[in-house]
């Protein structure tokens, strides 16, 4: 059965693959056998427990996540972790963070509700449009970690080459270009992503966290919950979980496996990322809002010569059957997030309605 389905260029939640919502669909009402759909059943029950466990061993694979990695499927989504990484990872009370853009600045500011948090580097005076160099950090030799967002959703920046940390833990926000390509976990301390971006539905963080860095000494104010040794001593089943979101990860991590892994779905996503980056720099109308070395494959921000114009593009995108082209009401402008389930169709799609709005608006 086909569907009528619209290109929808959200930033999240976003769109997944479409053999995975067929697979979802034809299970609904009877998952394989069980006689109930994956949202009725038991967290508790063996069904569910070989649905988790196949979706860490599948992430694990997809990932070549080392043995010495815990992988913890933790409720809740971005804002709760960035309260988490510094609960669990200041023991001395101080952390390096970068700032990118609008996420790096709300972990910063939560972070520092729980420790000193230093500021090292900054690309806030080009109103977020690069990386800044980080081979030489100044990093106090106490700092318990270094935080980075690798993609900047609202503001379409990505990190190409990670900072130079001098021995830090470094901790990485990945949420929105999580599993979009290879991925080498040792250097990181601690990876965590929400998963409405480019795995499943909203409602839940993977974090990929190493062993050492679970600790057993959190001071008692930290909530049983927010304890990442609470989820990892439970392998994620300390409470209700959330089943359904672990469920629909699970199928795409299998999807990701089946197509080839993650070297096939970077080369999917640079072959539509080059698509519209090409059109927007030949382009006399519009404008990419990131220079090139340092811009995302997952979200592509861009603007015309006014606020009104952009407007207009908004407006005549939603007729022509596009969704979700608004840029954050934070930044402005617009943005076309083409994460890993936006077929190059849809980008191709884009990039003609664009061609001829701007032929239409000379």
């Amino acid at each position: 059965m086909k569907y009528d389905r619209t290109y929808n260029f959200s930033a999240g939640p976003a769109m997944m693959p479409e053999e995975v919502l067929e697979e979802i669909r034809d299970e609904m009402m009877n998952y394989q056998g069980s006689g109930m759909c994956v949202m009725e059943m038991s967290h508790r029950s063996k069904v569910f427990d070989q649905i988790i466990k196949e979706a860490e061993a599948d992430l694990r694979e997809v990932m070549n996540i080392p043995d010495n990695y815990k992988v913890l499927f933790v409720q809740g989504g971005g804002t709760l972790q960035f309260a988490m990484v510094p609960m669990n990872l200041m023991k001395n009370g101080k952390a390096v963070y970068i700032e990118t853009g609008s996420w790096s600045k709300k972990a910063i500011a939560e972070a520092k509700k729980y420790g000193e948090v230093i500021v090292a580097a900054s690309s806030k005076d080009k109103n977020f449009s690069y990386i800044p160099d980080c081979s030489d950090l100044d990093i106090p030799e106490d700092a318990d970690y270094v935080y980075i967002c690798e993609n900047e959703t609202i503001n379409g920046v990505t990190w190409n080459k990670l900072p130079n940390t001098k021995g830090h833990i470094l901790v990485s926000d990945q949420s929105s270009m999580f599993l979009s390509k290879p991925c080498n976990v040792s250097d990181y301390g601690l990876i965590w992503a929400g998963v409405q971006k480019n795995v499943g539905p909203a409602g839940m963080a993977v974090v990929i966290i190493r062993e050492d860095l679970i600790r057993d000494d959190l001071p008692h104010w930290v909530p049983t919950y927010m304890n990442y040794k609470t989820h990892a001593d439970s392998d994620s089943l300390y409470n209700t979980p959330n089943c359904w979101a672990i469920y629909c990860c699970g199928k795409v991590f299998k999807y990701l496996k089946k197509i080839g892994g993650l070297e096939v779905m970077h080369q999917r996503n640079l072959d539509k990322a080059n698509l519209l980056y090409d059109f927007l720099d030949h382009s006399k109308m519009f404008t990419a809002a990131v220079r090139p070395e340092d811009r995302s494959l997952m979200n592509v921000p861009f603007v015309t010569a006014t606020a009104e114009m952009d407007a207009e593009v908004v407006a005549a995108s939603k007729k022509a059957g596009f969704d979700n082209l608004k840029g954050h009401k934070s930044v402005g402008g617009l943005r076309a997030s083409i994460y890993n389930a936006m077929p190059k169709e849809g980008v191709v799609a884009l990039v003609d309605f664009l061609k001829k709005f701007e032929a239409e608006h000379k």
